[in-house]
């Protein structure tokens, strides 16, 4: 018996006539809706433009933020970093070659965009004390700012794109992928592109035009080969540099190519930035840490790269060395808000960061400023060359400018822009048709070439010929590949609208590959470590080479180049000094000539003639279940439909006591969305709910919205009740929350950690001890230092009385006997005989803060000699504060312990003793360590 299959009925989608375009028009026409797009339309909005945002995807979950984050690398908070130190930095890490007068508004504005973040609710880590929780990662200076609980920092921006009145404004418009911005007499009027499920022609008017398109992440190909398993947010496909190119504007710095270190076979980032505050660091096959160079450069790259490369390979971020807690808390962030299948991906190769290190390896290249210098350029307001068109967020170049500078880049394009009103004019006919025929051109040849064939295609020539280490004769054969590519790119075949989308990223992709190769190639000089390593051209040429590289498409279509002076600088950098001056015309680059088997004049003569089974069906339900089940559907799509009107609280209350757990936890994501009045105190009776589903929404709810929570007396009765309750998800929830908006007092909180009754649970002890630190109940800690029976709570205790003793040293008092200050010498002097090596260890360094008096700084010089190396390291972090003709040289003794970290450990804190000579003399023989991270903390001392 045969069977009969007839094949389907074309279903290709149509091509749209060009006269049946859909028009919009706004002021201020926002690309993309991502990290800078987001705040870019609300900060027009607040300037009373009428914004019209374009997201290709859905704001709510778009961009390279839709995981959240776990940390800000570039927070300049005042008191722990200064704006034109954080110029400096920058600066060198760029060799130079930066405009400081954008780098400085990320410098200036970025403290205040972490204000304007927390008020919309997004959450950065704090201390007891309210204050921000700096960490130093970077060999100088204190900018990295985590956030452990940044998962939901796009729904946050999501809700005040929703708010009522920035919803009179700005109107969104998800699944429409512009193609090309449109010109009139030079200055962008707006913009063409096609609803990516309809496949409709699209076509803007606008006063001005922000592009925030993100990164080129689908530049190279990953080791993989899978085309979106980049390391970037694979959506981010260059779109915003190809149409900044088309429009006119001038791009700069594409040759500086974003390289980063990621976890072998996973291409996700090993996020040492992540860990390093934890202890964690890269080291190669012997453990020895060798990255010299500061971590936000090039060079460190290169050496990275070099490592990996030699018998001292393969490199690994380890963490086997660290303790149960801190492994625990990285296994929270990096397996949730960086990647959540970062745990599923370790699992199944059967490791464990408790017994595994993490070999790491190179990702591919791509086109970013944000985390690199390669993109649009702009200037201290994110205006692009092209009148009334700017560029924010990665797709800027503003150099190693991360989230926080697309915020605040967002937020400048924003308001500047908003000062145009809708352009009234003819719109460009050749330029409308121009970008019809790039976005339908694949329907007409539906049967052509895939477009993941043809990308793979592409992006395999990027990483042959493009890829560093350069050289002229790769890089040209790479422009040979390019230009044959537009043949295979108009021939591609599409049926949908989904895979027009997916056709017009490859033309983007093409484009900006050849801007990468023919920026590579006109660079004739070896800069910025691996990013723009350049074979034929090893060395730096600061003669002929300090200057921006820009490109821009001439009138006749050609890609043509300027070598830029530096400007002068705003902050004074040694070794740098830019003078700015005329720039000089480049042209057109042209590939080089590149040998073959014979002459390229002549035709060659021509030669002689490869199960699991099926599911268990589940029983059909009862008549009643599936009433009930159809009842309970109907509510959770009301709470959908209510998320989108900005219900009142009064409104919500009947989903809060609904008789069905899933839609009274559907109620709290609504509540929390919406965010009515009365939002705490309503979350806080949540926390008392019967499901421990909806109990947990609550806890996690309310530590998401503490920053925009009012500290009303209600919320604190509601929060106080739940500490009784026998959920210490709850109780520990209540405890920060309560801590975090000053709503607790010393009685309260103590009842949890040192009562007769103290909570069974670490967690909440935990939670306990910050909330006891935050009032500084020095005298309640120190109660509980030595009974406690957690090591992971009497470690928390001692870095609780650092906290409190940092306000007033021990002595500190006139008369020489302040009694919280006798307290904390009391308590920590009791840990100092703990029979736990990790306690002992916390406790010395809490030393280091509180002070070190003669009987304890004897101590401190013995520990010095104690097996456990976390116990020597704590000591001499305490002898970082001690007499310095007793420190000093066991200090120095201390150099030649055989563990790192106890050297790294006596380095810092000989680097406070820096005015004595012995101290400075101890600092020069470090120097010359094995170790890269003691020898350039030495060299930074002296």
């Amino acid at each position: 018996m045969t069977t009969s299959v007839n094949p389907p009925a074309d279903t290709s989608l149509a091509v749209p006539s060009l006269a049946d375009a859909e028009e919009l028009t706004c002021d201020v026409l926002v690309i993309g809706g991502g990290t800078a797009g987001t705040m870019a339309a609300l900060t027009a909005a607040e300037h009373g433009a009428s914004v019209l945002l374009l997201e290709k995807a859905h704001v709510r979950h778009s961009g390279a933020l839709a995981m959240g984050m776990d940390g800000v690398n570039n927070a300049v908070i005042p008191g722990r970093a200064e704006p034109d130190d954080y110029v400096a930095e920058i600066t060198r890490a760029n060799d130079g070659i930066v405009d400081q007068s954008t780098v400085r508004q990320t410098a200036t504005r970025g403290f205040g965009m972490v204000r304007r973040l927390e008020s919309y609710g997004v959450k950065f880590e704090k201390d007891e004390h309210g204050d921000y929780a700096v960490r130093q990662v970077h060999r100088s200076g204190s900018y990295v700012l985590p956030m452990p609980e940044g998962k939901d920092v796009k729904k946050v921006l999501y809700r005040q794109l929703r708010r009522r009145e920035m919803r009179e404004r700005i109107r969104i418009e998800n699944r429409v992928m512009p193609v090309r911005v449109l010109t009139v007499g030079g200055r962008a009027v707006g913009a063409a592109g096609f609803n990516t499920r309809t496949g409709q022609f699209v076509q803007v008017r606008a006063g001005s035009v922000i592009l925030a398109t993100g990164a080129c992440g689908r530049l190279g190909l990953p080791a993989s080969g899978y085309l979106y398993g980049t390391y970037e947010n694979p959506t981010n496909a260059g779109d915003g540099y190809a149409m900044a190119y088309h429009a006119g504007a001038e791009l700069t710095g594409i040759e500086c190519f974003q390289i980063n270190p990621l976890i072998k076979d996973y291409n996700g980032p090993a996020c040492a930035y992540v860990a390093n505050p934890f202890g964690g660091y890269q080291v190669n096959r012997h453990g020895e840490r060798f990255v010299d160079s500061d971590y936000w450069s090039g060079q460190m790259m290169a050496e990275f790269a070099a490592e990996v490369a030699s018998d001292r390979g393969p490199v690994y971020l380890k963490l086997s060395h660290l303790p149960e807690e801190s492994v625990s808390a990285l296994e929270t962030i990096l397996h949730s808000t960086e990647r959540p299948t970062r745990g599923t991906f370790h699992s199944g190769r059967g490791h464990d960061y408790r017994t595994h290190d993490i070999e790491m390896h190179i990702s591919e290249i791509g086109l970013c400023g944000g985390h690199s210098a390669s993109g649009v350029r702009v200037d201290e307001h994110a205006r692009t060359t092209v009148p009334r068109l700017y560029a924010a967020g990665d797709l800027a170049c503003v150099p190693h400018n991360y989230m926080i500078g697309a915020f605040v880049f967002g937020d400048l394009a924003g308001a500047d822009a908003s000062q145009y009103s809708a352009y009234e004019g003819e719109l460009p006919a050749d330029q409308l048709r121009e970008a019809h025929e790039l976005i339908y051109r694949p329907l007409r040849n539906p049967d052509g070439p895939p477009q993941p064939q043809v990308e793979y295609k592409l992006r395999r020539f990027v990483n042959d010929y493009v890829a560093p280490p350069k050289s002229g004769a790769r890089l040209s054969l790479a422009l040979e590949a390019f230009e044959r590519m537009r043949t295979d790119i108009a021939a591609m075949g599409a049926r949908t609208a989904h895979e027009l989308m997916r056709c017009a990223e490859v033309s983007f992709i093409r484009d900006c590959a050849e801007m990468a190769a023919r920026s590579s190639l006109a660079r004739t000089e070896s800069r910025w470590g691996l990013y723009h390593d350049r074979l034929d051209h090893p060395r730096r040429d600061d003669a002929s080479w300090f200057h921006h590289l820009d490109l821009h498409k001439s009138p006749s279509g050609a890609m043509e180049f300027t070598a830029r002076p530096v400007a002068p600088y705003l902050v004074p950098v040694d070794g740098f000094d830019p003078v700015g001056g005329p720039p000089r015309v480049l042209g057109e680059v042209h590939a080089e000539d590149v040998a073959t088997a014979g002459s390229r004049d002549l035709a060659p003569v021509a030669a002689a003639v490869g199960a699991a089974g099926p599911e268990p069906t589940a029983a059909p339900p009862t008549t009643a279940t599936a009433s009930s089940g159809e009842e309970s559907a109907a509510r959770l799509l009301e709470l959908v439909a209510l998320a989108e009107v900005e219900p009142e609280l009064d409104v919500l209350r009947p989903y809060l006591a609904d008789p069905v757990s899933a839609v009274r936890r559907a109620a709290v994501a609504v509540l929390t969305e919406t965010l009515p009045p009365g939002t705490g105190t309503a979350l806080a009776a949540a926390l008392r709910d019967s499901a421990a589903e909806v109990r947990a929404a609550a806890a996690a709810s309310l530590r998401e919205l503490v920053e925009t929570l009012p500290a009303e007396p209600d919320l604190r009765d509601g929060l106080a009740a739940a500490l009784a309750e026998p959920d210490s998800v709850v109780r520990a929830a209540a405890l920060d929350v309560l801590r975090a908006l000053r709503l607790g007092d010393a009685s309260l909180f103590a009842g949890s950690l040192t009562d007769s009754l103290a909570d069974s649970d670490i967690a909440v002890r935990i939670e306990a001890v910050r909330a006891l630190v935050s009032v500084d109940a020095a005298g309640e800690l120190a109660g509980a230092a030595l009974s406690d029976p957690s090591r992971e709570v009497r470690v928390a205790i001692a870095k609780g009385l650092a906290a409190v003793g940092a306000e007033r040293p021990v002595g500190d008092a006139p008369d020489g006997t302040d009694p919280t200050a006798g307290v904390i010498e009391a308590a920590l002097t009791g840990l100092l005989d703990d029979p736990d090596a990790l306690v002992r260890a916390a406790a010395y360094a809490a030393l280091g803060t509180t002070g070190c008096p003669a009987p304890l700084t004897a101590r401190a010089v013995a520990a010095l000699s104690e097996t456990a190396w976390q116990v020597r390291s704590g000591a001499a972090t305490a002898l970082s504060v001690a007499d310095p003709d007793v420190a000093v040289p066991a200090l120095a003794k201390a150099l030649a312990d055989p563990n790192a970290d106890v050297r790294k450990a006596a380095v810092l804190a000989l680097t406070r003793h820096g005015g004595t000579e012995e101290a400075r003399a101890a600092l020069a023989t470090a120097t010359t360590d094995s170790d890269a991270d003691v020898r350039a903390y030495a060299g930074r001392a002296l």
